[in-house]
């Protein structure tokens, strides 16, 4: 079929054969732009505090439709959440700015993608737009210094889906660390979230003499300590998130005395927690847990404002890839970088699991067969280190980074060590001068656990 490319893998997921990485779908896309002739287009994505992103790239002439449609709307998709944006112009072709138009309305295929970047995280609605090459607006980024800040008595703590962890720090010391199962995604009373946290909090300062400060990380989009869009409060009702999630993070820093408080999205911190670890700057971090968060450190060594939400990105371009129960969109980051890609790969691998047996559950029980040897196991995480290399690469061609730091559950014990040789195996076989650039960091089982919840104490600045 004329909307179908050849892409060729040198080293296939064992348990998966037919992935297809869009690094490479999107290089022979490229080729073939190339070679046939292409038209120059520009993707913009506007926030609200007057940030904008673009991005420019050719689509094909001769009215190859199918194909620059899946080459847009997956780069729009994976911008969108990379970026954020609630204002999406299209310039340069007006049939492909009113497909995407149509494919990411309120009734369109992206419908959840249209509320999640309008209402739930701008506050107004998502729109796209078309406009002349000439009349697309001028990018503007920004970054901060966020972090670091280790003087006097803080509490850090990190809110994932199976647990959540906490830190006493004193002058840059660790005095404290704990990590306390939970299982907050079907939990209706928004009281409930507001007490774990707190008797988290609570057990961390019964460690410390005073409380300077807290920091605090956890997966989801969060604005000046607000929740927007946060799957830890997916059972809640749209009603009680509104009047009692949305501002719950002030109204604990309020029975704090309104000490400084700040909270990021847990990707944020990731990086952070690898920046401070290297000692250097142009740090990546993704955390392999519940989800599958991921920040950025940019090489002048601060965060932008971007999302960075790559849990709901394209990182497979089959047509029939696994769907995300959450956005109903098909080869999410989720579904291969957490531990529902451990328990999607379990049984291709031949380890049964019932039903109502919880992913964290069963995480824990392939972890356990890949301590004893397991080959079933094994398989598990090379097919996730084949997938995690092909996207590193993907991601380079979106961030500046040279630094790669992964943590979370799924890459606990020696499961983790195969998807990270894996991926660098992929690297040299595929991508020999991204091989050479990247450097490779997974922290020790102390920090690659709490490290986070450390970091995330250093957030707020303490006021003399």
């Amino acid at each position: 079929m004329k909307d179908k490319m050849n892409i060729n893998l040198k080293v296939k997921p064992v348990l998966d054969p037919e992935f297809v990485p869009p690094v490479l779908w999107n290089k022979e896309f490229r080729k073939k732009t190339a070679r046939e002739g292409g038209e120059k287009i520009v993707i913009a994505l506007e926030r609200t505090n007057g940030t904008k992103s673009t991005y420019s790239t050719d689509i094909l002439k001769n009215d190859q439709y199918n194909l620059n449609i899946k080459y847009v709307e997956r780069l729009v998709k994976f911008l969108l959440w990379m970026k954020g944006g609630h204002k999406l112009t299209i310039a340069g072709n007006r049939n492909i700015a009113e497909r995407i138009k149509e494919l990411y309305s309120k009734n369109g295929l992206r419908a959840f993608d249209n509320d999640i970047m309008g209402r739930k995280i701008y506050a107004r609605d998502f729109s796209v737009d078309f406009c002349k090459l000439q009349n697309i607006p001028p990018a503007k980024e920004i970054s901060v210094k966020l972090g670091g800040n280790f003087d006097g008595c803080r509490i850090g703590f990190d809110l994932g889906g199976s647990d959540r962890k906490c830190s006493a720090v004193i002058d840059g010391k660790v005095v404290y660390t704990e990590e306390i199962e939970w299982d907050p995604y079907f939990q209706k009373n928004p009281d409930w979230h507001k007490k774990e946290i707190m008797d988290t909090l609570k057990k961390a300062a019964a460690k410390l003499p005073k409380v300077d400060a807290i920091g605090g990380s956890s997966a989801g989009v969060y604005v000046d300590n607000q929740v927007r869009v946060a799957s830890l409060f997916r059972g809640v009702s749209e009603e009680d998130f509104k009047n009692k999630i949305v501002n719950m993070f002030r109204d604990i820093q309020k029975e704090w005395n309104d000490i400084p408080f700040v909270l990021v999205n847990d990707g944020e911190v990731t990086a952070l927690a690898g920046a401070m670890e290297l000692n250097d700057t142009a740090v990546l971090g993704i955390s392999m847990g519940t989800s599958m968060a991921v920040g950025y450190v940019n090489p002048e060594g601060n965060i932008t404002d971007w999302l960075n939400e790559l849990a709901f990105a394209p990182v497979d371009y089959r047509d029939d890839a696994p769907v995300d129960e959450w956005s109903g969109d098909i080869g999410c980051g989720v579904q291969y970088f957490s531990q529902q890609a451990v328990a999607r790969l379990a049984p291709l691998a031949g380890i049964k699991f019932g039903e109502k047996v919880p992913f964290p559950e069963r995480l824990i029980e392939v972890q356990k067969l890949m301590a004893e040897g397991d080959e079933r196991a094994a398989k598990i995480y090379k097919t996730i280190g084949v997938y995690f290399g092909y996207t590193v690469a993907h991601y380079s061609d979106f961030y500046d980074f040279r630094n790669l730091l992964i943590l979370g559950r799924v890459t606990s014990g020696e499961g983790g060590n195969l998807i990270l040789s894996t991926a660098k195996e992929v690297l040299k076989m595929e991508f020999p001068e991204l091989a050479e650039k990247i450097k490779f960091k997974i922290p020790d089982e102390k920090n690659k656990r709490h490290g986070q919840a450390v970091a995330a104490a250093g957030l707020p600045s303490v006021r003399h």
